[in-house]
């Protein structure tokens, strides 16, 4: 009797001393990123059989179990890639909407000045001060484009270094997740799940979800298949899968990969800071192809009306403006490339759209980039060019089956544009046709600021101005979205994480109670012990006697 009274007591001494090692831990850990509240399982032994019926045997600690629940957790991991994803995307679309609508920076007022300057023009033709006036405003509004070329490539930059800084980040926490699975395997295979280890690649996985979207495999010994994106393995079981992020080309950007695959950057786009940051680099390129389109618009405008005039001298008016050369990237660097510019006559359809061109060795296909929607390539004329969406396009007669280029007509024009007169006369004001009284002559001086409100882009729908509006109002109204959507999935965040605290998160006041709870039982216990040690020693005197 009284050695099952002891084993009773030492049942309940271990007992109570394992939950307070866990109620400890739990209390020192309440600040620890990614711990899981752990909880101590009681059971009791299994009774001995006696002639009266079974007796107990006391107590035994079933398991120290990791209070968690994998829902809330999955559902804290999406909604963290999804807060990433928005607000990655705010902050550098708000930069470029306070670049562009900058009321000292911006190309608004440029371009009003400029086109206030060739009205002045008109309303004096003669005068030499205002002639200089025109080529002061016209090389201010030059600068402009150049400024806000730069400020755009130096985001562009910016997200570039942060992708790079994101794949190093992604290798790492695969690498750390790898190594986790082989302790956990190893520490699962001796029995009861390693809770803390458990946690420390939670916690990882939380991590890598907020570069990218996240979705798990659970291995039966343990281990945990990381896969992103729309399926692409990152973690299987202990092997790591390095991403790298590389141009493929010069002057092409970044493209995120697997060593072993190719291009995956649109099958992780949309999610997560990754995510975010191609989809803030895809809004800068297509602000540099819009604000390249009003700079063409501008030179093909301006220089078109100017040949059409007389200046001071009695010469026929020259180009104003140095048209930029849209850039052609081919594939293969011995490939022979394409000639291609802007088309004078054809200014009504150009495009701020990047094209893929690809020969495959009978058939020349031009694609937008990066939607993919096919336009169709038009007869060849008398010289062998292709006229298309604004653009002459001439076919190397050299090519080879598998060349492939990319056309970027406008993403480099607002850094190309030049102002070519630097002499006040050469400024064709007169129409060329008068040939008489040339000097006070000053039709087309207003013919070229009549080009202000000529609906010339888009098919005869907008005027450069409007165009430049019309990118500030999508890039403003792009602005206002992005902000409400990251306001929103902040707050939404916010009540994930308050639910996997209400679950898994360390209650003070609960563990200073389980803390003076479980005191009691072991002191309770020892009691027991003392008390079977007294029967014993009462049970020794018996017999001495």
């Amino acid at each position: 009797m009284s050695f099952g009274l002891l084993g009773i007591g030492t049942s309940g001494l271990g007992t109570a001393q394992r939950a307070l090692d866990t109620t400890g831990h739990n209390i020192v850990n309440v600040n620890t990123e990614g711990y899981s509240r752990q909880r101590v399982d009681q059971a009791t032994r299994n009774p001995l059989h006696s002639p009266v019926g079974y007796l107990g045997q006391g107590v035994n600690v079933s398991a120290i179990r990791r209070l968690y629940d994998d829902f809330v957790q999955t559902q804290l991991r999406t909604t963290t890639t999804t807060s990433e994803y928005y607000s990655t995307q705010y902050d550098f679309t708000r930069r470029i909407d306070n670049l562009l609508a900058d009321a000292s920076a911006g190309l608004a007022p440029g371009l009003q000045k400029f086109f206030s300057a060739f009205q002045e023009l008109a309303n004096d033709p003669t005068s030499t001060a205002q002639r200089t006036v025109v080529l002061a405003e016209s090389e201010s509004l030059v600068d402009r484009f150049h400024f806000l070329d730069q400020r755009l490539k130096d985001q562009q930059t910016i997200v570039n270094g942060q992708i790079q800084t994101a794949v190093d980040e992604i290798n790492g926490i695969a690498q750390s997740i790898a190594h986790l699975n082989q302790q956990i395997i190893g520490a699962q295979s001796r029995g009861m799940p390693p809770n803390d280890l458990l946690d420390k690649r939670e916690q990882l996985l939380l991590d890598l979800s907020r570069f990218v979207d996240v979705n798990t495999v659970q291995e039966a010994n343990g281990g945990l298949n990381v896969f992103i994106g729309s399926g692409q393995a990152l973690v299987m079981g202990h092997q790591p899968n390095a991403l790298q992020a590389q141009s493929p080309g010069a002057g092409l950007q970044l493209e995120i990969g697997f060593k072993s695959s190719g291009d995956i950057s649109r099958m992780i786009s949309g999610n997560g800071h990754l995510g975010g940051l191609l989809g803030a680099r895809s809004t800068l390129e297509q602000t540099q192809n819009e604000l390249g389109k009003v700079a063409v618009s501008i030179a093909l405008a301006f220089n078109n009306q100017h040949r059409a005039g007389m200046d001071l001298d009695g010469k026929a008016g020259e180009d104003l403006f140095r048209v930029p050369i849209p850039a052609v990237i081919p594939s293969r660097p011995d490939s022979a490339l394409p000639e291609v510019s802007f088309d004078p006559e054809g200014l009504s359809s150009l495009k701020a759209t990047d094209y893929r061109l690809s020969y495959d060795g009978d058939t020349w296909t031009l694609r937008t980039h990066p939607q993919g929607t096919e336009v169709k390539l038009p007869s060849e004329d008398a010289d062998g060019n292709i006229l298309v969406n604004g653009l002459i396009i001439k076919l190397p007669a050299d090519a080879q089956a598998g060349d492939r280029f990319m056309l970027q007509p406008t993403r480099d024009a607002a850094r190309d544009i030049q102002f070519l007169v630097d002499d006040p006369n050469a400024l064709a004001a007169a129409d060329a046709a008068a040939q008489t009284n040339a000097i006070g002559d000053n039709r087309n001086a207003l013919a070229m600021a009549g080009i202000q409100g000529a609906r010339i882009l888009d098919n005869g729908m907008t005027d450069i101005e409007g165009a430049y509006n019309s990118l500030i109002a999508g890039i403003g109204t792009q602005t206002r979205k992005l902000e409400v959507a990251s306001e929103a999935q902040q707050r939404l965040l916010a009540d994930a994480k308050n639910h996997r605290e209400s679950i898994s998160g360390v209650n003070l006041d609960e563990e200073a109670a389980n803390l003076i709870r479980y005191q009691q039982a072991y002191q309770a216990s020892a009691q027991v012990i003392a008390a079977s040690n007294a029967l014993f020693d009462t049970l020794i005197g018996i017999v001495r006697r």
